[in-house]
């Protein structure tokens, strides 16, 4: 039975706060990195130091006798490579707070993939009119008008990357439901090695060898890879283990607006009205697609 405690609210605030900064982060990193080889830095800086404590506690992996490698890859690519490099060529194109809000789309994606490949997460009429909502405010985010920050001719593009990268972690979602039961660290860890074994490739062959960045972007991708990668990470274990998946799913509400306020902070990014409303749509999708979960959990 979920416990939601004083501590449980502590650790999703933060997760909010650190995954809504991440963009800020990975905008301020590619000022001096090239896109892939940021993926590659910040993959391997959080599996170096997720491998180290999960094996410290064991190692262990799968916890009964059914193995499902083939999941494990998928969930390896689609949660960590596959984005990560997707959100780093993006956002050569977009701001940060764009990324952030194509990520509660997330959620949305999520709605008719578990409808069809997970027994129980049927799409209820209120699912679907929430999937609805949230589409439109998807539509008005990839417009045209959605957000003319940079005038580059790749825009679109870079919208479409961001997007991409959504759906990539609604995939890694579902499939990493369906898998037997496995160690919450090791699954922390095993992704993270897999994506490192795709993204450095990449990398080498579509940017050659790495140049030494600066102290300053050097640091940044530090951050990155320790905080909102392996740490926040493995804080995401402690509240679904503690507080449960639904209390876990708060943190969609609170990336996009973080990534937004924070873009606009600290970097003087535009706040322009058409991304306020692709926001205010998704965010309202999502929240009426989760309703009877959020009523249930906070009805107890």
């Amino acid at each position: 039975m979920p416990e939601i405690t004083a501590r449980s609210w502590i650790m999703v605030l933060a997760l909010g706060l650190v995954w809504g900064a991440t963009f800020l982060l990975m905008e301020i990193a590619l000022r001096g990195m090239t896109p892939f080889w940021l993926a590659a830095y910040r993959i391997g800086f959080a599996a170096a130091l997720t491998v180290v404590i999960w094996r410290v506690l064991g190692g262990r992996l799968w916890l009964t006798d059914t193995r499902a490698w083939l999941s494990l890859v998928t969930v390896g690519l689609l949660s960590t490579a596959v984005p990560f490099m997707l959100l780093s060529w993006g956002l050569q194109y977009v701001t940060s707070g764009f990324a952030g809000v194509s990520m509660a789309a997330v959620a949305l994606i999520v709605l008719p993939l578990a409808h069809v490949f997970l027994p129980g997460e049927r799409m209820t009429l209120r699912r679907f009119i929430g999937f609805l909502i949230g589409f439109v405010g998807v539509v008005v985010l990839i417009g045209p008008e959605a957000l003319a920050s940079t005038g580059e001719a790749m825009e679109p593009f870079g919208r479409l990357a961001c997007l991409c990268a959504a759906g990539c972690y609604a995939v890694s979602t579902v499939t990493m439901r369906r898998m037997p039961p496995v160690d919450p660290i090791g699954l922390a860890a095993v992704p993270l090695v897999i994506g490192s074994a795709l993204v450095i490739p990449v990398a080498l062959l579509r940017e050659g060898m790495p140049v030494m960045p600066d102290t300053q972007t050097l640091l940044v991708v530090a951050v990155l890879g320790l905080v909102p990668t392996a740490g926040a990470n493995l804080l995401r274990v402690l509240v679904v283990r503690s507080a449960g998946p639904v209390f876990m799913s708060l943190t969609n509400y609170q990336v996009p607006l973080w990534s937004v306020v924070l873009g606009v902070l600290v970097l003087g990014e535009q706040l322009h009205p058409s991304l306020l409303l692709a926001m205010a749509l998704i965010l309202a999708g999502v929240f009426l697609s989760q309703w009877g979960a959020l009523k249930r959990l906070f009805g107890k």
